[in-house]
């Protein structure tokens, strides 16, 4: 007789699915991983899932080999043979190994290094340099400075946006970066900056300080222009930022 018990009908802690978006996949075992896979367990002694992926490994560790080793290379013939593993259980388990694979064997394209506010300014120019509308920015960066992505945070009207600090560290965090600049435009093409610009400024260089993600610059743009604020004021001096 066949059995099978739903991931659903374990306690709380034995589920992977929620170990997983708790903790994340690297915290979990590879008899969990292959759990997630299969969804639910069948085979000898009522298997759970993950005791059908534990099953799995000792198959294919007979012999002391390394089931890993095995797996990387294993055919969808020898995975069916597992008493459990029927062709929509391999095909899944094969399909993820092949996607895995695939992940690892691209190259990273090389990323534009931020060096300067002239290359945020280019990276942004787009973006804010012509709009009409205010527009608040943010460029992601990684630690060596370079470029992982821009990100609008808000459009506002043809004289001004609002940007809440909260909105922009929370984008920053989400995105995985760990510096940042931000920017806006002036769609009159004056780019001085206003009492309200230096006070978000400063409020955004404190929360820089307190999360340990450094700010480096803080550009206005407009018309072909932009101005640094990090050159042109001393905010930088009086919030240093550690960079």
């Amino acid at each position: 007789m066949t059995y099978s018990l739903r991931i659903a009908d374990l306690p709380f802690s034995e589920r992977p699915r929620e170990r997983l978006l708790e903790q994340g996949a690297k915290n979990l075992s590879t008899a969990e991983l292959i759990a997630i896979l299969l969804g639910t367990g069948q085979g000898p002694g009522k298997l759970s899932a993950v005791g059908l992926g534990q099953f799995i490994l000792q198959e294919l560790g007979q012999h002391q080999r390394d089931p890993l080793e095995v797996l990387r290379e294993v055919s969808p013939q020898e995975l069916i043979t597992i008493h459990g593993v029927g062709p929509a259980k391999a095909t899944t388990i094969l399909a993820a190994i092949e996607l895995g694979k695939r992940v690892f064997q691209v190259r990273p394209t090389e990323r534009t290094l931020i060096d300067s506010p002239g290359a945020a300014a280019a990276a942004l120019s787009h973006e804010l340099m012509w709009q009409v509308q205010e527009r608040f920015a943010v460029v992601l960066l990684d630690v060596k400075n370079r470029l992982l992505g821009t990100k609008v945070i808000t459009i506002g009207t043809a004289t001004e946006t609002l940007a809440h600090p909260r909105d922009i560290f929370r984008e920053v965090i989400r995105q995985g970066a760990t510096r940042a600049i931000i920017a806006h435009n002036h769609p009159s093409g004056n780019v001085e900056p206003s009492s309200e610009d230096i006070s978000l400024t400063q409020q955004l260089l404190c929360g820089a300080q307190i999360l340990s993600i450094p700010l480096l610059d803080h550009l206005i743009l407009g018309n072909g222009d932009y101005r640094s604020l990090r050159q042109t004021t001393q905010l930088w001096e009086e919030y240093p930022q550690g960079d």
